[in-house]
């Protein structure tokens, strides 16, 4: 079967300007693309899209995707989900996420242990419509670290594994992968929001950070680190991670390592959920400590520095904002793309290219995802305006005119006809 994009206006996630031109997808692969109208032969019962000068542009994808995260006000109410509907709640999201544009996403933890697994696996089999997807594990972490959420007296349970000393964590990583996971989380700092683990802190021993890595090379996963604190990133660095969170607080020397590194890792900074609990918690009716704002303050402003130092240096910085949480829900995760914008001083086109071909790069499928080229995967978007304009404009699901994931339209608000016109001779 193929499809022929016609009259469109092309962003084709190389960087370069967008041009007008035609796209011809057959099977789940783009074939063709040209400048000149009518200048692609397509066969007789190909299906047409005019697009009226629509752009035509990568599908999406989310960097540190949490789809089964449920918009819940704390940590601790994820642990009272039952699986059954937490499953459930999962399928929808993964859903939501295709239906705003993200034909790709890297998980950066799940919320159960097996939710990403079981999600990405019927995904992968056409069972649930959902975007490409790689699982992660729960997030691995210390007591009283990020996502330990226990008391003395009672056991509580979120999104996070508790382990400690390397031997425990060797077990556990050695455990997610046997369940099918890939990618490894592990916590080695704290967030600003837990006072016994804060964004400064880094609570994992370097021990420990090395046997999660040593398990992750073994088997050829991957392991992403939730690393703000400088020394984390260091750390994290050190072992062999592939995908750093945050990098929020990093200093010189981690930078220095971060670009000396820059052709192996990726760095998310999940800017989305730093600004939103900083600018915004409050009108969800969620009060933070006078010393949480100030940190978070902080915080922000050394994120902006260092992402800005981060691109300059050629280290690859994608979108992906830790979206599923009360004041910051899954569904907003374009709006990453309009704070890599206006806090990092990223162009519209910058942005864009990380959200696509770089996150090609990080699916591990750069040489054919990403891209509006031939031999690429067919993942676009057919996008009412033009957002290298406006950015804003991919964070309303109404103007994703079409929507493509593997060749396969999941969403048209356009007719498609099957073509009539004279074909272009070879």
């Amino acid at each position: 079967m193929q499809t022929l994009f016609a009259n469109v206006r092309i962003i084709d996630g190389s960087g370069s300007a967008a041009r007008d031109g035609e796209v011809l997808v057959t099977g789940n692969r783009i074939e063709a693309v040209s400048e000149r109208p009518g200048g692609l032969r397509a066969a007789a019962d190909a299906a047409v899209i005019d697009g009226g000068g629509a752009t035509l542009m990568p599908g999406l994808v989310e960097a540190h995707a949490h789809p089964s995260f449920a918009n819940t006000a704390n940590l601790e109410a994820l642990g009272d989900i039952p699986p059954e509907e937490h499953t459930l709640l999962t399928m929808k999201h993964v859903r939501l996420l295709l239906d705003h544009g993200f034909t790709s996403i890297s998980s950066a933890a799940s919320a159960k242990p097996r939710l990403d697994v079981v999600i990405r696996n019927a995904i992968n089999a056409g069972e649930i419509p959902g975007p490409r997807m790689l699982a992660a594990s729960p997030e691995l972490t210390v007591t009283s670290g990020l996502g330990d959420v226990n008391r003395l007296h009672m056991r509580r349970d979120t999104f996070a594994v508790v382990a400690n000393g390397a031997d425990e964590f060797r077990a556990v990583a050695r455990m997610f992968v046997r369940e099918g996971v890939d990618t490894l989380k592990i916590n080695p700092s704290g967030d600003e929001f837990v006072p016994y683990a804060r964004a400064r802190h880094t609570v994992m021993t370097e021990a420990e950070i090395a046997a999660v890595c040593e398990v992750a090379r073994s088997r050829e996963k991957r392991v992403a680190a939730h690393a703000r604190s400088a020394e984390s990133v260091k750390l994290a660095l050190r072992h062999g991670a592939e995908i750093i969170f945050h990098a929020t607080l990093a200093d010189a020397e981690a930078l220095d390592m971060l670009e000396a590194a820059k052709d192996r890792i990726f760095v998310a900074p999940t800017v989305g959920i730093t600004y939103a609990t900083y600018k915004e918690a409050a009108q969800n009716g969620i009060t933070l400590p006078d010393d949480v704002r100030r940190a978070l303050e902080v915080e922000l402003e050394s994120a902006c520095d260092n992402m800005k130092a981060l691109q300059r240096r050629g280290v690859r910085v994608l979108p992906g904002g830790d979206y599923g949480f009360a004041w910051n829900p899954i569904g907003r995760n374009a709006r990453d793309l309009e704070h890599f914008v206006n806090l990092f001083g990223f162009s519209p086109m910058e942005a864009i290219v990380a959200a696509t071909r770089m996150g090609g790069e990080l699916m591990m499928r750069g040489g054919e995802l990403g891209r509006v080229a031939p031999g690429f995967l067919a993942d676009l978007l057919l996008v009412d305006g033009d957002p290298c304009a406006d950015i804003r404009i991919l964070q309303d699901a109404n103007r994703l005119l079409v929507i493509m994931k593997d060749g396969r339209v999941h969403k048209s608000a356009v007719a498609a006809g099957r073509t009539a016109r004279p074909l272009a001779a070879e």
